[in-house]
């Protein structure tokens, strides 16, 4: 569930804002945080963020303009707006708060210099923080369906193809890898840490995982070798035991 404005306020990050209007609205949710120094930040919005700036595009605004600007960042979502007096801006131009108390828009701001980037990184956390009673999805309900009706291997076989056909080591390595950048959504960076090894031996694989296997990008075909993966996993433990017998 994303946070609220309230939620953001409590954070340590943000100790010492003043709300000077706007206090009923700040249940609402917001999406994200970004800090602006546009006069025209309300074309960039897609609803529910939070803005936060030093206030320079208002030093220079006529009564009207700066009515203007609040009534833009209304029209285009925004959930409110933090300033920092303290440099640029140091007297809140009363226009802009008559125009926020109008529309019950949250205007907050700081008398003393805070750090925008430790803002929007709390701010980050805790809006990307997942939901504690959603769990991870399962795919086993897929792969049963796939193992009942006897079409797991084909299926496997299917969506992995060359890389079944390689010899071992280069086949789990390419396997391994491929798993990784699923987990991590292709971040190429997070799956090298997971593998232990260079961000770029993970684009030199990437590349040959895309020669092999082609289009990697559409969800569908992740979805696909999610599963792959997960069959052939199972595959390999199953044969485990008989390797030992053997």
């Amino acid at each position: 569930m994303l946070p609220s404005l309230a939620d953001l306020l409590t954070l340590p990050a943000f100790a010492g804002a003043e709300v000077l209007s706007g206090q009923a609205s700040l249940g609402q949710p917001v999406t994200w945080v970004h800090v602006s120094e546009i006069v025209d930040a309300a074309r960039f919005l897609t609803g529910g963020e939070l803005l936060l700036s030093t206030g320079a595009v208002l030093t220079d605004l006529s009564s009207t303009d700066a009515e203007t600007y609040l009534h833009s960042l209304v029209r285009g979502g925004a959930h409110g707006l933090v300033l920092e007096l303290v440099r640029q801006l140091r007297v809140l131009p009363p226009a802009l708060l008559v125009a926020a108390q109008a529309h019950a828009f949250p205007l907050i701001v700081y008398r003393q210099e805070v750090s925008f980037a430790q803002l929007t990184r709390a701010a980050h956390a805790r809006i990307l923080q997942p939901p504690a009673a959603v769990g991870v999805p399962s795919l086993t309900p897929l792969l049963d369906a796939l193992s009942e009706t006897g079409r797991s291997l084909p299926f496997m076989q299917t969506q992995l193809g060359p890389l079944l056909t390689l010899p071992p080591r280069p086949r789990t390595t390419l396997m391994q890898t491929l798993g990784a950048l699923l987990e991590s959504n292709f971040n190429v960076a997070q799956a090298a840490r997971q593998l232990g090894v260079r961000r770029q031996s993970v684009y030199y694989r990437l590349e040959q995982l895309r020669a092999m296997l082609g289009d990697l990008e559409d969800p569908r075909r992740q979805i696909g070798l999610h599963l792959a993966l997960a069959i052939q996993t199972s595959a390999v433990q199953a044969d485990a035991p008989e390797a030992q017998k053997g």
